[in-house]
């Protein structure tokens, strides 16, 4: 069984049987978005499907729910789903007008966005997420497409690398990692997590602020947004959702760091706001005052029991509103 000694402690690879996702806010969720029990919802990334479960169990015979999920072993898990409602569709959340429009559904009733790593590919050694399990540096969510994260190491600019680290990472260290990591490949490349976990906890040790934190925290985080688009995924995705969205329609986002909930927080802000867009030296009528996009903007945190049976409840958020009449831009992502 693949191990690695990371400052002192040997971690070893979490058997099969233990890759289980526990879909945060599983039963608030579904329910969030729910708006009429025959529509049409969108669990926009399936998992392992727990969002999904339940939001079927709560729909009618006439009711559709399409997923998605650009992970093949999490098409293959939707695929143990038997109900003739279901469709699950491998693409990324980015495709969804387009994978949507080709089964002729151009609106929605709702739709669900469960942002982040799902707990199989971060236990599973083999994907490379984690440095808890030494295993390849891979880190693509679909495994069949793009370069890897090593791949990605060996070839990057410096600069390049920098600004990751410090945009996607928040690393306060990216210029001093980022020409450490070129000067090491040069001897030798990163190929395994655990030698770049271990390289990175070397070169800038634990931070004072963050001290309960493994160094190479932020250095995972900021490759694995990289290697996957991740950011730039999410604001495409959240502008197709709006696009779908009928007027009572709801999208509810789940995110769990800092830099996904910014994103989602002044999507929401702004659309429910467009007035403060405007420069505040232009006067005005209430009346010429631009609508707003979205109303009943929520966040909702998990409770304190999910957090407790959950660990990684605990930095989630989700941040829900409902869409208003006025039709969104179609240069924004699709609106009808």
């Amino acid at each position: 069984m693949p191990q690695t000694v990371l400052q002192g402690s040997v971690q070893s690879a979490a058997p099969a049987e233990r890759l289980i996702h526990r879909s945060v806010l599983a039963q608030e969720a579904p329910r969030e978005v729910l708006t009429r029990t025959d529509g049409i919802y969108v669990d926009a990334t399936f998992g392992r499907g727990g969002h999904t479960r339940t939001l079927l169990s709560l729909v009618s015979p006439e009711a559709r729910v399409y997923a998605f999920d650009r992970d093949e072993e999490a098409v293959a898990a939707a695929r143990s789903i038997d109900d003739e409602r279901f469709e699950i569709i491998h693409a990324p959340f980015s495709h969804m007008a387009c994978e949507l429009a080709q089964r002729g559904v151009t609106a929605v009733d709702g739709v669900l966005m469960d942002i982040g790593v799902s707990s199989p590919q971060i236990d599973d050694a083999s994907r490379g997420f984690s440095f808890r399990f030494d295993g390849p540096l891979d880190m693509r969510m679909d495994t069949a497409s793009g370069i890897t994260a090593a791949q990605w190491l060996a070839t990057a600019s410096e600069a390049d690398i920098e600004r990751v680290l410090r945009v996607y990472g928040e690393e306060r260290c990216s210029k001093q990692l980022a020409r450490a990591i070129c000067a090491r490949r040069l001897a030798e490349p990163f190929v395994r997590t655990g030698d770049l976990a271990d390289f990175v906890a070397r070169t800038i040790g634990r931070s004072h602020k963050d001290a309960g934190q493994h160094p190479a925290t932020r250095t995972f985080q900021a490759i694995r947004i990289e290697i996957n688009g991740e950011l730039d995924e999410l604001k495409s995705a959240l502008s197709q959702a709006a696009g779908l969205l009928r007027p009572a329609g709801k999208l509810a986002v789940i995110s769990f760091h800092s830099l996904e909930d910014r994103i989602v927080k002044r999507f929401f802000e702004e659309g429910a706001h467009p007035e403060r867009l405007i420069d505040a030296r232009i006067a005005l009528r209430t009346q010429d005052l631009p609508e707003p996009f979205w109303q009943d903007v929520r966040r909702i945190k998990p409770a304190k029991e999910e957090c407790e049976d959950n660990p990684r409840a605990r930095s989630a958020v989700m941040r829900s509103a409902v869409r208003t009449t006025r039709k969104w831009p179609a240069a924004e992502g699709g609106a009808r």
